[in-house]
């Protein structure tokens, strides 16, 4: 019996796959900040390389650091050109930095989206960007 169950056991172990990492010098375009989607075709984007963070907020340009330890990432002084837009794309964007400095821990989800999780609420979602 055990032979007649070998087979079945090997085919079934190549179903499993690595989870996708979190990766640096990616773009990670957002989808949804929290509860809330992106405003139409707004690029509200994201980059980890070497403790910096940076990327667009949809209409100024973000900086900041980061800390990765396994899970848990944290992102720290945050900071922004100054530049005035549109009210409702200036709020996504003032969301956007505001959650991203309450950020816990990520994941990806079993469909390769980056999840970033605050302390409370839904967690922004990110794909990477086509380049």
């Amino acid at each position: 019996m055990a032979l007649a169950l070998s087979p079945l056991v090997l085919g079934l172990g190549g179903c499993a796959t690595e989870p996708t990492p979190l990766q640096e010098n990616v773009t990670y375009a957002t989808e949804w900040i929290g509860d809330e989607p992106v405003i139409g075709r707004t690029q509200v984007t994201l980059v980890l390389a070497d403790g910096r963070a940076y990327g667009n907020g949809g209409c100024n340009h973000w900086f900041g650091s980061y800390v990765r330890d396994g899970e848990q990432l944290r992102f720290s002084e945050l900071g922004s050109t100054r530049r005035a837009c549109n009210e409702a794309i200036m709020a996504q964007e003032n969301h956007f930095l505001e959650t991203l400095g309450r950020v816990q821990r990520w994941d990806i989800s079993n469909l390769d989206q980056l999840r970033l999780w605050p302390d409370q609420g839904a967690p922004m979602r990110l794909w990477p960007a086509d380049e």
